[in-house]
């Protein structure tokens, strides 16, 4: 029995990274989510690559022209072409979710490692005071605040969130880091003289890989989200187009009873949402060390 049990299970699921993907790849809800994020990133791909999507402002239709073979979801009030509009926006969504994820993740990764491992000295207790100041603000006001200070900069709105969202994120390594620095392995490395920095970035945050990587997803969404309703209020995307300015124009458009470009711009949005928040679960489901160690 032990050896047919044996066979039975993959040798890349001998990991905990192996049994996470093992595991992953056997939720189909996981797997579809997974499908549905890669197509959009393909067509972001494909807009970065000049192959669709170029023709976002070109004011070649008449006034909310119906879809046609030349213009599939119909034109705006000015003539653009919505679905290349709506193409071009999903470009813009990666853009701001990858910069942000990444930059947030990082940030609030390394803060909170050396939160954790100098647990209640000086250094702990001023990333957590500046953690406490940044979560009593109101979020969406301070994000408007920063945005509208470095209105004209380019990535103003980028700057915005990666100052807001790695706090979460450092918590959540300063928990596992103080449950980490106790074990042998981190015991061992101060014993044979490593200095700090190596055992910090070298020997604890590998191991707390897991936990950049959901939130890194986590953000991702948050940050499409929050990019949408700053442009909406026109505070986001300043040499381009997005879901957000979309909507936006589509407000008078809806009053003179012309739906297709909020249709548009809300169902690309909801469905990238979605397939990312269900991939996130899976994603969290999967690298559970409680779930995947067993």
């Amino acid at each position: 029995m032990n050896t047919i049990a044996a066979e039975t299970i993959p040798k890349e699921s001998e990991s905990l990274w192996g049994k996470a993907w093992y595991k992953f790849r056997r939720d189909r809800t996981g797997m579809i989510s997974l499908g549905v994020v890669m197509f959009f990133f393909v067509i972001a791909l494909g807009v970065w690559a000049g192959l669709w999507g170029q023709g976002w402002s070109s004011v070649e239709g008449s006034m909310w022209a119906k879809p046609s073979a030349e213009h599939w979801l119909g034109t705006n009030i000015i003539g653009q072409d919505i679905f290349q509009r709506a193409i071009y926006s999903t470009k813009t969504a990666f853009e701001v979710g990858m910069v942000v994820a990444i930059l947030s993740t990082i940030l609030g990764g390394i803060l909170g490692a050396l939160s954790g491992y100098f647990a209640n000295s000086w250094v702990d207790e001023v990333i957590l005071w500046l953690m406490g100041v940044l979560d009593s603000i109101p979020f969406y006001l301070f994000v408007a605040a920063i945005a509208f200070a470095l209105q004209g900069y380019p990535y103003s709105m980028h700057i915005a969130m990666i100052a807001t969202f790695w706090t979460t994120t450092s918590r959540l390594v300063r928990g596992e880091v103080i449950k980490l620095k106790n074990f042998e392995f981190v015991e061992a490395a101060r014993a044979i003289g490593l200095p700090r920095n190596k055992i910090i970035f070298r020997h604890i945050m590998p191991n707390t890989y897991h936990i950049l990587l959901v939130q890194a997803t986590i953000v991702f969404v948050s940050a499409i989200k929050s990019e949408v309703i700053l442009s909406f209020l026109g505070l986001g995307v300043v040499d381009g187009v997005s879901w957000g300015l979309m909507i936006a124009e589509s407000t008078q458009e809806v009053q003179a009873g012309h739906y297709s470009n909020f249709l548009t711009a809300s169902i690309f949005l909801f469905v990238l949402v979605m397939a990312f928040n269900m991939f996130s679960d899976s994603l969290q489901d999967a690298l559970d060390p409680k779930k995947v160690s067993a």
